[in-house]
Formats: C-alpha cells, structure tokens, sequence
C-alpha cells in the first residue's frame, strides 16, 4: 500500500508541474497574440505562473480539511528555494552575481514579505482579514515592481534568457526585457488545447498528490506536515530549480537569483492568502518552531548575499548543508 501512494504522489507530482508548464506555455503565445507586452506578460503570466503548483495545492488542502498544509507548502517552498536551489544553482555556475537593480527593488521587498508573513503567523493561524493584508501587500510589489523604474545600467546577461524555458523567469528578470516590439504569434487550435490540458494536469495532478501525502503520513505514522515542507515543496519547485540551475550552467546568474525573488515574493503573499479566504488555516508544530525560523534564517543568508551582490561556490555548498540539516532536524534524526 506505502508503495502504491509513493508511486500516486511521484506521478501526480509530475503531472501537476507539467500541466504548469503546459498552462505557461500556451499563456504566453496567446498573450503575445493579443497584443501583450513582453514586461507585462513577464510580470502577470511568467510571474505567477511558476507557483501555479503550490497555489493549487493549497486550495485543494484546504478543500479537503487539510489547511494545515498550506503554510508548510509555502514555508518548505521558500527554504527549498533558497537554500537548495540557490545552493546547487551557485555550485553549478561557481559564483551567482547579482546586479544592483535586484538589491534595490527585490530584495528588500522579499525580506519585508517575510517578516509580514512571521506576524501573520505568530498566533498559528490565518483568517481572512490576515488574507486581506497579505492580498493587499502583493498589490503593492505588484504595482511597485511594474512601475520601478531602474537606472542603474542592465547587465547584458539578463537580456538574454536560456532556450525554451524563458517562460517559467519570474518578474524579476522579464522587468528588465527592453519594450521593442515584439511580433505576435499566429494562433492554432493547439494552443487553447494546452492551455485547458495545463489548468486540467494542474487540478487533477495538485487533488492525488494531497490525498497522497494524507495517506503517506497515516502510513508512515508521521505528520503530514513534515512531508509537505520536505517532499511536496521541493516537488513544486522543480520548475524554479530546472530554470535555476540551467541559467547558471550558462552563466545567466541574475536569471537564477531573479527566478526566486519572485517565487517566494508569491508564495509568502498569495499562496498562503487566498486559500485563507475560504477557511481559517491552523499553522502545525513543525512549521511554526521549525520551518518559519529556518526560513527566516535562510531569507536573511540570502539578502546579506546579496547586499555582496554575489554568492561563491563555498556559500553554495553552506546552503545545501543547511538544508540537509533541516531535513534531518524535520524528521527527528537530529
């Protein structure tokens, strides 16, 4: 029985990120078709579009009772971005460097969303006048990110993005696509039939790997929680980790960084807010006194790298180590 849910939740992982690539992929030539530009498609689309997966696994935990997932989703999801993702990313490429624009808007932005979502959770759950608050702040970065304007010199690198997966950079890196026109894509039959195969893999992939991880943890006898913030959050972020480590293995280090300002920016401010609009989401043990410290922690690491405007293969490898370590304090062995 372990078995079968292991393999449930390996294939409807696959599924659900697929179905966010297949959803992106069609959005963004039909934008294009319409008249869209690169920027805004960047910052609406591309941006939001990378934590499709976290968000509607989240809304379905919550669906099905199990809101005490939505938090852990969002808090594994950003430690895992940091630490891991950024770790493996820095090792790979051997030094990330990161530009000032990015010290200047994203930043500051990503470490005072976290310190809004630390007060919000402090009393252990999120109600929706919480929600509202966290709603309201991403309209503020939304708006302050598509008006900011930067006058510092562009990096030549970050206006060029690596192949086909253009599609998955977050904001922070498409904000700085140059407004030339751009020529709009003919439209097929095709596009519409994966963009309704994307929100389908999206639906049915998030609804079996809930009920998976639910399963798992009666199995295994351990907290659910404890495998949302390891498994299902390093399975939703595999879209930013591919993106991640293929920009710094072709030395597009501001698309790394970038890729993960504007992930865990949503994450923090969307992915836990809306599905509080529907129900009071409880925040578990592990979260709270391990997750949310660590997360904070790593955040910290990560803008102090910044501020350095660079993070050095051996600060990777810290990175990676202080994950492996969280993993092991998550699930006792520590």
């Amino acid at each position: 029985m372990v078995l079968l849910w292991v393999l449930v939740f390996i294939i409807s992982l696959i599924v659900l990120v697929k179905g966010a690539d297949w959803l992106l992929g069609s959005a963004e030539k039909i934008g294009l078709a319409a008249g869209l530009s690169p920027f805004i498609i960047g910052v609406t689309i591309v941006g939001i579009g990378t934590s499709f997966p976290e968000m509607i696994s989240s809304l379905l935990a919550t669906f099905r009772g199990a809101g005490e997932l939505v938090a852990a989703n969002a808090v594994g999801s950003n430690i895992a971005n940091i630490l891991l993702i950024i770790g493996i990313s820095a090792i790979v490429g051997r030094k990330l460097i990161v530009t000032k624009s990015l010290i200047d808007l994203d930043l500051p932005l990503l470490a005072i969303s976290t310190g809004l979502v630390w007060f919000v959770l402090s009393d252990r759950v999120v109600e929706w006048p919480e929600a509202l608050l966290l709603v309201l702040a991403y309209g503020v970065y939304f708006g302050y990110t598509l008006f900011f304007k930067d006058d510092s010199p562009d990096d030549s690198q970050t206006n060029v993005l690596p192949g086909r997966d253009t599609r998955r950079h977050q904001h922070s890196m498409t904000s700085q696509v140059t407004a030339k026109k751009v020529k709009r894509p003919r439209l097929q039959v095709s596009d519409f039939g994966w963009l309704a195969l994307g929100l389908v893999g999206l639906y049915f992939g998030a609804q079996y790997m809930i009920e998976s991880v639910v399963q798992l943890s009666v199995l295994w006898g351990i907290g659910a929680d404890a495998i949302t913030l390891f498994a299902v959050a390093v399975g939703t972020s595999l879209p930013e980790l591919l993106v991640s480590v293929k920009a710094a293995m072709n030395n597009k280090s501001e698309v790394a960084i970038g890729n993960i300002l504007g992930s865990n920016v949503f994450n923090l401010l969307g992915v836990i807010a809306v599905p509080a609009f529907f129900a009071t989401l409880p925040v578990d043990e592990k979260t709270y006194t391990i997750g949310l410290p660590v997360m904070i922690i790593a955040t910290v690491f990560f803008v102090i790298s910044g501020i350095s405007r660079r993070i050095h293969i051996w600060e990777g490898a810290m990175y990676v180590i202080f994950y492996v370590l969280f993993i092991l304090k998550l699930f006792g062995i520590l």
